[in-house]
């Protein structure tokens, strides 16, 4: 393996997906799609499909690889922009800050702003600076899961209050009102 990754901000997409989903679990919000497959089912799969994403990152090529990251990165672009559809928001010079969103105590908006940031970023300049004209296609793909993720972080967010309040000690105290 070399030293400097062939695609930089396809490794930080990859990189910032899992800084969020890391994030949101250890805010006890949950994880992207544990209401369908239950914790360990996502745990598996993030665990599997994460280092993989960053591996083909630093080190793959191909058309079929190309076509495979485009669709991840404009996926986890259209990830971090579904938090500023679907959140309050205001803008600070510029830049949209969520007000409140899933769950997320005061303290740790902060913090989860910055993840969100980066991780918008990194899959912005991964779409539009390492995805070749073959790709292209896909990178569309991935922008249009935008709304499926969309309405999986709605189910997300009533089955995460649902499980608050049958068990208060494992998720955010902002969920059980």
């Amino acid at each position: 393996m070399t030293l400097r990754p062939r695609k930089p901000f396809t490794v930080l997409t990859a990189l910032g997906t899992a800084a969020h989903h890391a994030f949101e679990v250890r805010a006890g919000v949950g994880l992207v799609f544990e209401p369908f497959i239950g914790r360990r089912g996502a745990v598996a799969m993030w665990a599997g499909a994460l280092p993989a994403w960053a591996l083909a990152g630093w080190m793959a090529e191909g058309e079929r690889m190309e076509k495979w990251m485009a669709l991840n990165n404009a996926a986890g672009l259209a990830g971090g922009i579904v938090h500023f559809v679907e959140w309050p928001w205001e803008r600070r010079r510029g830049i949209p800050y969520l007000t409140e969103a899933e769950g997320m105590t005061a303290e740790q908006l902060g913090p989860y702003n910055k993840v969100l940031h980066l991780w918008t970023l990194a899959g912005l300049l991964a779409v539009t600076l390492e995805t070749p004209r073959e790709a292209r296609r896909w990178a569309l793909l991935g922008l249009l899961l935008g709304e499926p993720l969309r309405r999986s972080a709605v189910h997300h967010f009533r089955w995460a209050r649902e499980q608050a309040a049958r068990d208060p000690e494992h998720w955010s105290p902002v969920l059980r009102f």
